[in-house]
């Protein structure tokens, strides 16, 4: 088994208390021990102290703190598992262990050969490609998501070239565990997933949206539609093309979605290539001081490269490199993606290019929406979601800043709402959203 854990194996910690302290010595759970007093809870990570720690960064966050003044926040390492994905997606989880498979097309299906059923279906790893295939069918880990968004594209001077607002929508048709009807929609059970991303700032962008509508089967690219206002009209895109910035400035691409933005099998050669200790912010990400939830910036040559962030020690994470096999003209020639082994989140990417060098990374934060006697409630239970990423071009030295915020104008974040799809998934609403 992969995810063991190191004193006993970490699918039983979770089974028998939901926490995963019993699995792994003290010096993986506390940074104090790990460091040797160096570092403690509550410390930042910056130039003067990051060699104590160098083994838990990947090689382009480290550069950063170095070189450009990043700086990372220590907090405790979180050991209740229900805190680090939604609540329902952990119960599904638990329940449906063991009645995942791959069928003869390599699509990952239920005991029954039907579309998978909710949870992460494979949550005692044995492969890359099973970690892979966790994180494609289930992004957010919610049955359906709205995340109102502020972009700022960042150049190597510090200068905030580009700040873009908008949206991102998703939504399953299949493995839902908190939407009726459960465990799929019926009529879509032959879909993945519906997503849209529109943009309502700058004017320049404003109502230019796009929509995937993902086949279940994991070797189909997406049908890839795009709304721009001054046409006025839908057009339909070539969605193999996967590796081009939706908008001026960015770092970030349709492929870089979640570390997992195309079918599972358009990436091939799965490998297991390293484990252990890492540094991730899977906990006090949200910014519940602001009322829009903004988050506050730092580093680089005017202060504004890097979220002002949080990262804890994360006891065993698992690194899977994974080449693109049906991308011929793709930039890149493979990636190394973390994940937590704790819950198989994401907790960091770094891809390279056609020559094998370090060429960008995508490092984001998690956390449950609850801070002090503030909340924000996910039907019985606190929301939990990404708050922000980092998506870094280390040759460039550009950076894209990303955060989840409450509103944009009147779209508002949240999860699990049916009118998620009429609203933003359809190429109806993408016509609406560019009139708006």
């Amino acid at each position: 088994m992969l995810s063991t854990g190191v004193l006993m194996p970490l699918s039983k910690a979770i089974a028998d208390k939901g926490d995963i302290a019993a699995a792994y010595p003290a010096e993986l759970l506390s940074i104090e021990a790990y460091t040797k007093g160096r570092i403690k809870t509550g410390d930042f990570i910056t130039d003067s102290n990051v060699e104590a720690v160098k083994d838990l960064l990947e090689p382009i966050r480290y550069r950063q703190i170095v070189e450009q003044g990043r700086k990372l926040k220590v907090a405790a390492t979180t050991t209740d598992v229900m805190k680090t994905s939604p609540w329902e997606y952990v119960e599904a989880t638990l329940a449906n262990a063991g009645k995942a498979r791959f069928d003869a097309r390599s699509n990952v299906v239920n005991a029954d050969g039907k579309p998978w059923i909710g949870g992460n279906p494979f949550p005692d790893p044995k492969s890359g490609i099973e970690l892979f295939a966790a994180q494609t069918l289930s992004w957010g880990r919610h049955d359906a998501s709205f995340y109102a968004i502020n972009v700022s594209e960042v150049d190597a001077d510090g200068a905030v070239r580009f700040a873009y607002a908008g949206g991102w929508a998703e939504l399953s048709p299949i493995g839902r565990v908190v939407m009726d009807p459960k465990p799929y929609w019926p009529g879509h059970e032959n879909l993945l997933r519906y997503q849209s991303v529109f943009f309502t700032k700058p004017f320049t962008f404003r109502g230019t949206s796009f929509l995937s509508i993902w086949d279940y089967d994991h070797g189909t690219f997406p049908s890839l539609y795009t709304y721009v206002p001054e046409f006025r009209r839908v057009r339909q895109l070539p969605s193999d093309q996967r590796f081009e910035p939706l908008l001026p400035g960015s770092s970030l691409y349709l492929s870089d979605a979640w570390a997992a933005g195309d079918p599972l099998l358009t990436w091939g050669n799965y490998r297991i290539v390293g484990r252990g200790p890492f540094l991730a912010g899977m906990s006090n990400g949200w910014n519940a001081e602001h009322p829009n939830w903004e988050h506050k910036t730092h580093g680089g040559p005017k202060g504004n490269t890097f979220w002002d962030s949080t990262v804890e020690l994360i006891p065993e994470a698992i690194i899977v490199e994974a080449e693109p096999v049906k991308f011929p003209r793709a930039p890149i020639s493979k990636k190394h993606v973390w994940f937590d082994a704790r819950n198989q989140v994401v907790v960091g990417m770094v891809t390279y290019d056609r020559q094998g060098k370090p060429y960008r990374s995508f490092d984001g934060a998690y956390s449950v929406y609850e801070s002090g006697g503030k909340r924000v409630m996910d039907g019985k239970h606190p929301y939990w979601s990404w708050t922000h990423v980092t998506a870094s071009n280390i040759q460039s030295g550009t950076v894209t800043r990303l955060e989840q915020v409450k509103q944009i104008e009147d779209h508002r974040s949240r999860a699990n709402d049916p009118a998620i799809y009429s609203r933003y998934l359809t190429q109806s609403a993408l016509q609406g959203l560019g009139t708006a």
